[in-house]
């Protein structure tokens, strides 16, 4: 009992560190009240329009086209990686198949786990881009949550700007980091 009790301050000390740690990262991020970086209303919410890169001129490798590459044998979707416009977490219609082909997948076989993995380009605080590689998981989770796809299957992780897929400081660069990938 006398344990109990001295623990509890420093939970509670913990509890408000973190409280205003993550209150911290979120002022910090330079973004606007909206949540847009770029101070355009629509940079949250926008499709493709205002990157100057569509999902075929991604890297050059037909990122976003083509089809969704379901296995009729029922094995994993040979796509796994997603990608989503700037400071944005909304899927873009391109891979709404490639997310119906993982569903269908992960509906079809009850005990396959996926870890969704997201990412960001170096852009922003640390702090800022881990949550919004949380928020990009969390949408793809959302989507699949909703096509049927169990949530003990899942699993969401951010990497924000920790591990890009891409080196450089260009558009092309970034739009390759700005992604979610399925890993099993």
């Amino acid at each position: 009992m006398q344990r109990k009790r001295g623990l509890k301050p420093y939970a509670r000390t913990l509890a408000v560190a973190l409280s205003l740690a993550f209150v911290a990262g979120c002022s910090s991020s330079g973004g606007t009240q909206d949540g847009s970086m770029d101070g355009t209303r629509g940079g949250a919410g926008s499709g493709v329009a205002g990157s100057g890169v569509s999902g075929s001129q991604v890297g050059g490798t037909g990122i976003g086209t083509g089809s969704a590459g379901q296995q009729a044998d029922g094995r994993i979707p040979q796509q796994r990686t997603i990608y989503f416009e700037f400071d944005s977490d909304r899927i873009r219609s391109e891979f709404e198949s490639v997310l119906a082909s993982h569903a269908r997948y992960l509906r079809e076989n009850g005990g396959a786990r996926v870890v969704l993995q997201g990412h960001t380009d170096e852009r922003g605080t640390r702090e800022y881009n881990m949550a919004l590689g949380e928020r990009r998981a969390r949408s793809v989770e959302r989507f699949l949550s909703v096509q049927g796809v169990s949530p003990s299957q899942m699993e969401v992780v951010s990497y924000g700007e920790e591990r890009p897929a891409a080196r450089g400081q260009n558009e092309e660069a970034h739009a390759q980091n700005r992604r979610v990938v399925f890993a099993y």
